[in-house]
């Protein structure tokens, strides 16, 4: 409880000494200094022509090509590139984010660092910025960003997006409110946002629970706050770590069997996330693979397939008897980066379970 108290007391005179810092840069002129970090995606792709929005080649374009084709940004902010990975998001992988979290970590540890914006695909952009929002250990604003449209398309998105995300990355109304995602002048918290259309530039959104703000000439106005556990103050820390366990998901459908479940957990699972229908069902022909994978302590997980709505404990499985957890509202694929990361430090249900209830 101490330690508790002190934790927050730490945070609360952080928070008043970045406010009076911002306070002073405001006063002074200075803008703020913020990294972007590159990892390819649509954001950093080009197309045949300016009419081609799909079937666009991904990550073509350095981080220096990215800065320098949105010049306003030097009016808003002192800007550095860094081109971390050069890749397609769908190819993003558990190593691929443990460089980027470490990397990450050592720049907001830089007095002289205000802000990260990370340039991301879309097809795994929610992924990424929920494994930082667990990981990250700073107050300081990380903003994820991408686009729908490659760089030579006729309205490309990038720019805009690219611009409002260095503007939120600087400001001090985005500090402590863990990693955001900037997309289409809104901002999403990492846990609730998720990619809800194929092609779209609206595609990213919070479905259930809601954006949080707005950015509108380049001011974030934020309408609400993330009340789960998130960075500074989550018990995950990847500084050491080389690799991550391996957690798949199960995808249940009408007439799936056993067959997936028994090909990951024989493939050396340690996790799985059972993404059921309706509120997390086991169907009759998966259910006793699940039981058989428990039984080899391959921790179960819970989730459903449906996007929103807590998945109840106990609800259309006893999973007191099982052993099982449940994923609370977090996706399948989201339930996963939160099991990998909770089997780093345990195996018991009991203490993962109350992971999923606060992260």
């Amino acid at each position: 409880m101490l330690f508790q108290k002190s934790s927050r007391a730490c945070a609360a005179l952080f928070a008043v000494l970045f406010l009076l810092a911002s306070a002073a840069q405001a006063q002074t002129g200075r803008l703020p200094n913020v990294t972007i970090l590159a990892t390819g995606g649509t954001i950093a792709g080009t197309g045949a022509t300016s009419t081609t929005t799909v079937g666009y080649t991904a990550a073509t374009v350095g981080v220096q090509a990215l800065i320098q084709a949105v010049p306003e940004i030097a009016r808003v902010a002192n800007v550095s590139g860094e081109q971390v990975f050069q890749i397609a998001s769908e190819n993003m992988g558990n190593e691929h984010w443990l460089i980027l979290a470490k990397r990450v970590n050592a720049l907001l540890a830089q007095p002289n660092v205000d802000g990260i914006v990370i340039t991301h695909g879309t097809d795994t952009l929610e992924e990424t910025a929920y494994f930082l929002n667990l990981v990250v250990k700073s107050r300081k604003p990380v903003v994820v960003v991408g686009s729908m449209r490659p760089s030579t398309a006729l309205s490309a998105d990038g720019p805009i997006n690219l611009y409002n995300a260095v503007n939120l990355a600087g400001s001090a109304q985005a500090m402590g409110k863990g990693v955001l995602v900037a997309m289409n002048d809104q901002i999403h918290a990492a846990r609730d946002v998720t990619k809800a259309n194929t092609t779209t530039t609206d595609t990213f959104r919070s479905t259930e629970l809601g954006m949080i703000g707005y950015i509108q000439g380049g001011k974030p106005f934020f309408y609400r706050e993330v009340t789960r556990k998130h960075t500074v103050d989550s018990e995950f820390d990847v500084s050491k770590l080389d690799a991550l366990p391996q957690v798949d998901v199960a995808y249940a459908y009408a007439n799936v069997g056993d067959v997936a479940v028994k090909a990951l957990v024989a493939s050396g699972a340690r996790g799985l996330v059972h993404a059921g229908v309706g509120n997390g069902s086991l169907p009759a022909k998966t259910k006793p693979a699940l039981v058989a994978a428990r039984s080899q302590d391959v921790v179960i997980v819970r989730s459903a397939r449906v996007g929103q709505g807590i998945v109840a404990r106990n609800g259309e499985a006893n999973d007191d008897q099982l052993d099982f957890v449940v994923s609370d509202t977090l996706s399948p694929q989201k339930a996963r980066i939160l099991l990998m990361l909770a089997l780093t430090k345990t195996n018991s249900t009991k203490d993962i379970q109350r992971m999923f209830h606060t992260y």
